[in-house]
């Protein structure tokens, strides 16, 4: 899917919201070339309507043409962003991609209408974050009053192979994207919310990472999302935008892209138990918190925890009854199933990256201070989520 631009009303007040969303996926649809209209109904040719805008993120999105996407993100951070404001009142606005297939299942069940695809408070609109023409032309007729930029490649392994494409959506989209806003005459109007990431970190230079520890990217994708990061900084002091960084450090859901690491252990554990007989929510009140400032700063949202993946495989074979146990070490290592010997986990080197980050932790407390933001949800909880939503997904379709 792609990036989403969507525009909310609030009851309370004059609230206009528009956030962008890519999520780049190694599994991409295919995506017609042809320039001709689309003839489904899930995604109409709409008109933009006037209200504000919040980019969507699909965790599960294609790559049209030529393009390979994101995302997340893989983040599901769009959906649930959505979500949370359109409980708040607004009416958002996502921009999404032309996909021949459907493209919009995390979002789904924000229509009026989920089986006719009908568009109630939330609206999307065709566009790229590669195209600045078309994203003037969404922001001057939806005239939003807030802008959540989600849009990214955002697999970082990928951005190795995708390096230019990464650096097109991630860095120079996010220009693209604040030049429309300027272009449209909104700069003194929008609130624009930019998603930012703990990748910045990289090398670390010191731990935890707060707003005020240096920068060492260690990827492609880290490196686009350095020049999104300080080009968002320029515009605020430039132009006197008001404009933000939130970054965010590593988060989890159920609606987690499938070519993550922790979804394919809890899809992988979830099938293993049934052959064998939203802290999301929490993150989008913090985007939403930033731009409600008086004035606008760069914030690290953290839990101020660190995890391991091995304690991820291990809490997620917990949850069904389960216990690893490893053996070798290196590239050798195996996690095998306490009693029956069978080796449940392998590592795979082809994921590797060809350079890695260090430890990143991040500290929250400007974001406590400032606006009395905190995680809701411990490690424990979040596992049990992921397996809870994988367990049914694997019940009603073992072949996921």
């Amino acid at each position: 899917m792609k990036p989403a631009v969507h525009r909310l009303n609030s009851p309370d007040s004059d609230h206009s919201v528009t956030e962008v969303d890519y999520e780049d996926d190694l599994q991409a649809n295919e995506h017609d070339t042809e320039s001709e209209q689309s003839t489904d109904q899930s995604q109409p040719n709409l008109p933009v309507q006037n209200v504000a805008e919040i980019p969507y993120i699909d965790d599960v999105l294609a790559i049209p043409s030529t393009h390979a996407h994101h995302q997340d993100v893989d983040m599901p951070d769009g959906s649930y962003l959505a979500e949370f404001l359109l409980a708040k009142g607004y009416e958002v606005h996502g921009i999404i991609r032309r996909a021949s297939t459907f493209n919009t299942a995390r979002i789904q069940h924000l229509y009026a209408d989920p089986k006719s695809h009908r568009q109630g408070r939330m609206k999307l609109h065709y566009g790229d974050m590669t195209d600045s023409s078309c994203l003037v032309k969404i922001i001057s007729t939806v005239k939003p009053s807030e802008i959540y930029n989600l849009a990214a490649q955002s697999h970082v392994k990928v951005s190795f192979d995708l390096s230019e494409y990464t650096a097109e959506v991630d860095a120079v989209g996010t220009l693209r994207l604040l030049d429309a806003i300027r272009t449209s005459g909104l700069d003194k109007q929008v609130k624009f919310y930019q998603a930012s990431t703990s990748e910045l970190y990289g090398k670390v230079q010191e731990v935890p990472q707060k707003e005020t520890t240096p920068f060492y990217p260690r990827s492609p994708y880290a490196c686009a999302k350095l020049y999104g990061y300080w080009i968002v900084v320029n515009y605020r002091e430039a132009y006197n935008m008001f404009a933000c960084n939130g970054i965010l450090f590593n988060h989890e859901s159920p609606r987690r892209g499938e070519s993550f690491v922790t979804r394919k252990i809890t899809r992988s554990v979830s099938k293993i138990a049934l052959v064998r007989p939203p802290s999301f929510v929490t993150l989008a009140q913090a985007m939403w918190l930033m731009l409600q400032q008086s004035e606008p700063e760069d914030f690290v949202i953290a839990t101020g925890e660190t995890h391991s993946v091995r304690e991820f495989v291990e809490a997620a074979f917990r949850h069904i009854g389960k216990e690893i146990v490893w053996e070798g070490a290196g590239e050798s290592e195996v996690g095998k199933e306490k009693g029956t010997g069978v080796v449940r986990v392998r590592i795979n080197p082809k994921y590797f990256r060809p350079t890695e980050v260090d430890l990143l932790l991040g500290d929250p407390s400007k974001a406590k201070e400032k606006f009395g933001w905190t995680p809701k949800v411990t490690f424990k909880e979040l596992v049990k989520d992921m397996m809870d939503s994988d367990l049914e997904l694997m019940k009603k379709n073992p072949a996921a």
